[in-house]
């Protein structure tokens, strides 16, 4: 009996995914070759793809061939992971080191005499170490033990800088700050492991990491020519416009990118949160309805069903109710966390909001997001202080983030610390120029108006007075915008531009009792400044 033969069928069918027939197969080999170690670990890799993981983790753990080879012990641990059963895993990886390290070394002979070095049947070393620390990773990562997911994560990828599973781990999950990020980099022995592809990989893992740089035309090194047009690539790209708040051409690229892949698994939360930025509702309804009915166990399918349900506005408690399905189907999953949070601070619930947003920033380690809203709602509930400590935080993340400086200026300025609010202030409005060059988008208001604000306290009226102009370019029916306009007319003693503007206020909101007190203080400052009427005498 040709056992290779039938061993090869096995491996044939296997990537032909007619995982049935590998499996009948493979059974029929391990009894014929009376349980040769590499037959029952082929019949247990045949038994994981047809998901009988316990079946599986039986075959190989009942025959103790978990304690002798390497490939067997990752095998039956990644069987107990996918069955859920994530300390069995953990046990099972921290046996001691198997005695025999290779499985298949003797089988690289076949029976014609053939000798093939780079054989299926044949494992590295550093490659199964990897892929354990990399199953390690994923089930601390289940544990929530981010830590130890980390580390694990990164020793992955030092035994082997293909892996790219381990540094996409780390890096779309925001496990590692900018500078952690540049020192994993480095510490990675590149010219040692692939010496012939070194360009192409630190070209690619640059291309991921520098999401926080001035977005910039992206220069690929001449020997990785033609990964101009790779989507990876293009979405790194989108990304980086994203957190510089060029929405407009984030959505412009990741338009083109969901045009050519339209399920794209890295573009689409960047797709969602570019729609939500800029308000297309009908899209973000259509791209949700589609992902539910495509991809129902993929968060990011919720994710976008829930950003839709917040964007709407009073429908908060749908918005919950998907994004928490969506963190149920992915704990670890930080954008609903914080979008979770949002669909509390806009019901001014602050300490629920602030428990989503510390969830969040446990999981997202190296975004400035999380702790820009912790911020937020410290500010909201008066406690400045803490305030300050959570935007320096977000701050020391993300130092060119516009939003981050506009904060800052705020809690400067209910300090009284005038002079540094300005400049934070300008220090935004600087930042926002230099993205689109004008400042268009209504969300730029608020800082429009604390300029204005800031000015007036500095008693600098004709800037005051320019920058609430440009606010009410903006967002036009505005009544604080328009008694601030007041209140510095009424300062400058043009008590008659005052009491006009104080009208429109009133006009857009009658309940503004801050119009109505300086309305009755400009009507009376205005009726004594001018001169009383005398008749004139016709006798």
């Amino acid at each position: 009996m040709n056992l290779e033969r039938l061993r090869k069928r096995v491996r044939q069918y296997l990537d032909q995914q007619q995982y049935q027939s590998a499996l009948f197969w493979a059974d029929k080999v391990a009894s014929l070759s009376r349980e040769e170690p590499q037959d029952i670990y082929w019949l247990a890799q045949c038994l994981y793809l047809t998901a009988q993981y316990h079946r599986a983790a039986h075959a190989l753990r009942s025959r103790k061939l978990d304690k002798l080879y390497e490939a067997c012990r990752y095998l039956a641990a990644r069987c107990h992971y996918a069955a859920k059963e994530h300390q069995q895993a953990l046990d099972v990886l921290d046996m001691e080191e198997p005695i025999n390290k290779r499985l298949f070394e003797k089988y690289l002979k076949d029976e014609s005499g053939f000798k093939d070095p780079s054989s299926d049947w044949e494992m590295s070393q550093s490659s199964i170490k990897s892929s354990i620390c990399l199953l390690r990773g994923k089930i601390y990562d289940a544990l929530d033990n981010r830590t130890l997911a980390t580390y694990s994560y990164k020793e992955a990828l030092k035994l082997d800088v293909y892996c790219f599973e381990a540094f996409d781990l780390l890096t779309s999950h925001h496990m590692l700050t900018a500078q952690e990020e540049k020192e994993l980099l480095e510490s990675l022995p590149l010219s040692k492991l692939c010496n012939e592809e070194q360009e192409l990989l630190r070209f690619l893992f640059e291309n991921k990491l520098k999401k926080y740089n001035k977005p910039s035309e992206t220069v690929i090194p001449e020997s990785v020519d033609g990964l101009q047009e790779n989507l990876d690539v293009v979405v790194s790209l989108a990304e980086r416009h994203y957190y510089n708040c060029d929405f407009k051409m984030c959505y412009k690229l990741t338009s083109v990118v969901m045009e050519k892949d339209p399920f794209h698994a890295s573009c689409l939360p960047v797709h969602i949160g570019t729609l939500v930025e800029l308000n297309k509702a009908n899209e973000l309804f259509y791209l949700s309805h589609k992902l539910v009915d495509l991809y129902p166990s993929n968060p990011v399918s919720w994710f976008a069903v829930g950003c839709y349900y917040l964007m709407v506005g009073h429908k908060n408690e749908h918005a919950r109710r998907y994004l928490s399905k969506a963190t149920t189907l992915e704990k670890t999953y930080g954008p609903a966390w914080i979008a979770y949070g949002h669909s509390f601070a806009v019901e001014s619930e602050h300490d629920q909001a602030m428990a989503a947003y510390f969830t969040a920033a446990q999981l997202m380690k190296g975004c400035h997001l999380p702790m820009l809203y912790i911020g937020l709602e410290y500010g909201l509930t008066n406690n400045s202080k803490l305030a300050e400590r959570f935007f320096s935080q977000a701050l020391s993340i993300a130092p060119e983030d516009p939003f981050v400086m506009h904060e800052v200026g705020v809690v400067a300025f209910q300090n009284g610390e005038w002079k540094t609010a300005e400049k934070w202030f300008l220090d935004a409005l600087e930042k926002i120029k230099a993205i689109g060059n004008e400042v268009t988008v209504d969300k730029w208001e608020p800082l429009l108006n604390n300029l204005g604000h800031v000015c007036r306290k500095l008693k600098k009226y004709a800037e005051a007075l320019d920058y609430h102009r440009q606010a009410l370019v903006l967002i036009p029916q505005n009544a604080s915008t328009y008694s601030a306009i007041g209140y510095i007319h009424s300062l400058m003693g043009n008590f008659e531009n005052a009491v006009d503007y104080f009208h429109t206020a009133l006009g857009l909101r009658r309940d503004d009792t801050f119009s109505v007190t300086m309305l009755g203080h400009c009507i009376e400052m205005y009726i004594g400044d001018s001169e009383a009427y005398i008749a004139p005498n016709w006798k």
